[in-house]
Formats: C-alpha cells, sequence, structure tokens
C-alpha cells in the first residue's frame, strides 16, 4: 500500500520543462531586479506597445522562424546537397561526400555520352517453362512429410546468397523438404544475421511452393533425431552422385545436415534444375523489405541528377594477401602484403602458390588498381563528370589508393555519402546487409563494373543479364594488361585498343554453354532466357 500511495503521490506532481541555456542568460542580478524593483508608473498604452503585446504576433514569428529553421536543416541533411568538404569517417576512411546546392543546381551531367548507350539484347527475355515431367513431380515432392534437409551456409552475404541457390536444387534433386538455411557467423565481420534479417523469408516460400517445401523449422517428430552431418561433398557433384550417396540415407534418418556446399552442385545440370537455380537467384532471393526499401532509397538519390556507373572494387587488405597481388601504392603498402602473406601463407590459393606477382598481374589474376580502373574508364568514354557510386569495403591505403579514381572523376560516391545520418546506424555491425545495401545500388545502375570478378561482381552480372542485358563493362584483363604497362604507347592509340578489346565485354547476350563450367545464374541464355526475334546467338 505504501508503494502505491508514493506512486499516486507521484501522479498528482506536475512540472514545466525550461530549457537550461534560458535560465543561464538571465544573470542573478537582472532576476533580483525583477523581483525587488519598486513598481513603476504605467505609462500610456501605445500602439506599437499593443502590438507588440498581440499574442498573434508572437506565434506568427515562432512560426516564420520553425519554417527558416526547418528549411535551413533540410537543405543541410539532403544528401544531395552536402557541400563538397563534408567528409564520414568509416575505419580512418574519409569519403568524398556531394556537391554543395549552388554546384549542383549549375551543373549539367553528361547524360548523352555514348558511354551510356546500351547493349543490343537481340530479344532475349526470361522465360522458365518447366516440362511437364518437371511439374507432375510437383505435387509428390511438397506433400512429403518425411525427409528434411538442413543446410548451413557460410562466406560472404553473396557466397551464401549461391549456396541458398544450391541448397534448394539439392532439396529438388533428394525429394526433401528445406529447411530455412542455417546462416553460420562469419569469423571475419562476426555479422550473426540470420536469413529472415537478408531475405523476404515469406516470399521465398510463397515462390518455390510448388517447387520444394520450405519450413521455418524441423517439425516435432524429427526433433530428437540426430542429423548426419556430410562434408565429403565432391566438387561438381552430379544429381546422379546427390541420390546415390543421400537418398537412402534421408529416408532412414529422415533428416541430412550438409555444410560447405560451395561451388560442390555440379554447374551443368539438366534444364529443369537450371531453371530452378534461375528462379531462386532471380525471384525468390529477394531482400527483406526494409533492406530493399532503403536500397531503393538510395539508388534514386544517386539517380536523381542522370545515369551513373557502379563499380565494385576488390582493394582491401585481404583482397590483396589472398589473391598473391600487390596493390601498386607505394613500397610501404607492398612490403605490407608481402608481410602479411608470409605470416600466413594459408591464404594464397593453392593455384597461385608458385606464381610471381608479375605472372599473376599478367595471367588477369590480379584486382585492377585505382588507376587502371580509370585508365580503362576512360579509353571506353567515360565523361569526367560521370555519377561514379562505388561498393565495397575500405581499400588498403584509404583515400590515398582511390585518389586517381576521385581526381578524374570528382562525382564519387558510396552508400555512406548517399545516406542521411542516421540511415545506416541500425546496420553498422551487419556487413551481410551492408552489402546486400551495395548490391541494389549497384544492380540498378546504368553501367556497371566489378574490378576482379568475386561473388559479388558474377551474381550482378547474371542479374543484369536476366534484367534485359543491361551494360556491364567485363576488364579483358589477361589481353589489356600488357599494353598498361608499355609506357611508350600514345594515349590516343592506347584508347582505340582498350576499346576494340571491349567491344564483345559490355554485357551483350552469351551463351552459357560456349564454355564448359559456367554458372548458369551468371550466363542465364539459353536454359532461362529466350529469344522472341529473328536473331540469334546460336
Amino acid at each position: 500500500m505504501a508503494v502505491s500511495k508514493g506512486r499516486a503521490k507521484n501522479k498528482q506532481q506536475s512540472f514545466i520543462s525550461v530549457p537550461s541555456p534560458l535560465i543561464t542568460s538571465i544573470s542573478q542580478s537582472s532576476l533580483e531586479s525583477l523581483l525587488l524593483s519598486p513598481r513603476k508608473k504605467q505609462r500610456p498604452v501605445t500602439k506599437l506597445r499593443a502590438f507588440c503585446k498581440n499574442p498573434r504576433v508572437y506565434a506568427f514569428l515562432f512560426f516564420l522562424f520553425v519554417t527558416i529553421w526547418f528549411m535551413m536543416t533540410w537543405l543541410e541533411f539532403d544528401p544531395l546537397l552536402r557541400n563538397p568538404c563534408s567528409v564520414s569517417q568509416e575505419d580512418g576512411f574519409v569519403s568524398t561526400g556531394f556537391l554543395s546546392l549552388q554546384q549542383e543546381q549549375s551543373y549539367k551531367f553528361d547524360d548523352n555520352s555514348e558511354f551510356w548507350k546500351q547493349p543490343d539484347g537481340i530479344g532475349y527475355k526470361p522465360c522458365l517453362s518447366f516440362s511437364k515431367g518437371y511439374e507432375m513431380e510437383n505435387g509428390e515432392i511438397v506433400k512429403d512429410r518425411r525427409k528434411y534437409l538442413l543446410v548451413v551456409v557460410s562466406g560472404g552475404m553473396n557466397q551464401q546468397r549461391n549456396q541458398i541457390v544450391d541448397a534448394v536444387v539439392l532439396a529438388r534433386i533428394l525429394g526433401a523438404a528445406l529447411v530455412v538455411p542455417i546462416l553460420q557467423v562469419n569469423v571475419i565481420w562476426g555479422d550473426e544475421s540470420e536469413f529472415s534479417d537478408i531475405f523476404d523469408l515469406d516470399h521465398f516460400k510463397s515462390v518455390l511452393e510448388n517447387d520444394v517445401r520450405i519450413v521455418s523449422s524441423l517439425p516435432s517428430t524429427h526433433l530428437m533425431t540426430r542429423p548426419v552431418e556430410e562434408k565429403k561433398i565432391p566438387v561438381h557433384a552430379s544429381p546422379e552422385w546427390i541420390r546415390s550417396h543421400y537418398l537412402r540415407r534421408i529416408r532412414r534418418d529422415g533428416v541430412l545436415l550438409l555444410r560447405g556446399l560451395d561451388s560442390r552442385l555440379s554447374k551443368d545440370l539438366p534444364s529443369d534444375l537450371q531453371k530452378l537455380r534461375c528462379k531462386v537467384a532471380f525471384h525468390a532471393l529477394r531482400f527483406a523489405p526494409r533492406i530493399s526499401e532503403l536500397g531503393n532509397k538510395l539508388t534514386e538519390r544517386m539517380r536523381s541528377k542522370g545515369p551513373y556507373l557502379a563499380l565494385h572494387l576488390r582493394m582491401e587488405k585481404d583482397v590483396w594477401v589472398r589473391t598473391g597481388c600487390l596493390p601498386g601504392l607505394s613500397h610501404e603498402f607492398d612490403e605490407i602484403i608481402r608481410n602479411e602473406r608470409k605470416a600466413r601463407p594459408e591464404l594464397l590459393t593453392s593455384r597461385l602458390s608458385n606464381m610471381t606477382f608479375h605472372d599473376r598481374k599478367l595471367a588477369g589474376l590480379c584486382p585492377l588498381n585505382a588507376m587502371e580502373v580509370t585508365r580503362l574508364l576512360k579509353a571506353l568514354g567515360a565523361p569526367s563528370n560521370a555519377k561514379i557510386f562505388w561498393a565495397g569495403g575500405v581499400p588498403l591505403g584509404g583515400k590515398e589508393a582511390l585518389m586517381p579514381l576521385m581526381k578524374e572523376f570528382p562525382h564519387f560516391y558510396n552508400k555512406e555519402d548517399l545516406a542521411l545520418p542516421g540511415e545506416l546506424e541500425p546496420y553498422s555491425n551487419k556487413a551481410s546487409i551492408m552489402a546486400a545495401i551495395d548490391y541494389i545500388i549497384s544492380e540498378r545502375s546504368d553501367v556497371f563494373m566489378a574490378s576482379h570478378g568475386g561473388n559479388m561482381g558474377h551474381a550482378i552480372q547474371g542479374h543484369r543479364a536476366y534484367s534485359g542485358h543491361k551494360k556491364t563493362i567485363i576488364p579483358n584483363k589477361r589481353q589489356m594488361l600488357p599494353y598498361f604497362l608499355n609506357s611508350s604507347l600514345p594515349e590516343k592509340e592506347f584508347n582505340s585498343i582498350i576499346m576494340d578489346l571491349h567491344l564483345d565485354s559490355l554485357g551483350q547476350p552469351e551463351l552459357r554453354t560456349s564454355k564448359s563450367g559456367r554458372d548458369v545464374t551468371k550466363y542465364p541464355i539459353p536454359e532461362c532466357m529466350c529469344n522472341t526475334t529473328t536473331k540469334s546467338l546460336y
């Protein structure tokens, strides 16, 4: 009772909050003079004093002040109007910010340049018509309640995405229900995001409801089952190998647990399973609503002044170490990479271990550095006022590593530049979600280029092809780098050679089957796209 009375008593108390600056602005002597000064004779009320005492005047002035403050605040916070001297800090990296309001309003971007011209898609459009045999099996597969596939996917967001695609195909091959894939905590970034934090789970289930049954967890009948974990899936495993090794086991135990699916399932599957891969990658794996909303918002800000180029730059320290390459910034940075590689030789892939840095470079196995990206873009006709969005981690060397690009292309931004204060804060420790935002802005760009392959570059290349063969520059590193190293070559001749080398590397339709082992989610023709015109690649 004493507590309740105390609460009741507290509820009866009322306070008026007064800003502390207002109190401190009045001195003690002023307070005493207000309290102790004798009354003065009342002066006759003039029109001016009456006007000043009118509460409507104060209301109007308050409204005017708030309006002006709001306008000034909005202009200050709008990322498209930021001062060019503004910076954002991320692990010591300084980003460039946007042009000031005066510069942005008076500046005209060149959106008529040939550089923005899109390739001829020659009539190829998405088509995922499954065979009658595949459709006849649908009912039996989605009704099965005995077999469940558990999958643990690892790596970064794009690597996990590839494994999720193959997990769905594996479930279809085994005729099993797929438990929502478990995302292994990334040891590098410490990202503990779950599937539903990154992807739209309800949409994922809905799109695949006729292909594979997706469940959020094991049913009670299988909870006590100890799943058999299998880690020995060979590279390029065929559907026949999968069935011969796992079908009897999953029928017997009810649950099968698989790890390490990265690039294990064969790239050359029957047509229906290739179509299923495309269905998962391009339709079912949609980002969670809040991520899509933010990504689309930043995309519109980037596009507000015309077309833009998206670059996926692979210049992080770990990339230079793993590829056996050198950043070429200075002797100091090259030594950092050499020492790191000596200390951790296991990071260098085996197929590169016996090659010198120069050999790797000429073989096209190294990421392009900022100087090389700049020369390539200039040779391909990118206007100097082109807007560039760059995705990727903080490069080794920070701002210095990007100076060649920033000098030639000053309209150079990342997602931190595009976001309003606080928009990215909820995801500051979520590397997978940050990668998803980069993915959205890059995939929707007018032109895209990756400085060095990788899961994200390949995924976006395939997505842009499936979306209508949007221009995607694929650097022909092996053939172009000897010309980069030839310092005596005149610039005009260099540009002409580089342009000729890339005439067929700008995102035009390309058959997956022209080379063995190609991923259908990177080259969706012919299994996932059909030609509706008289033109053809055959």
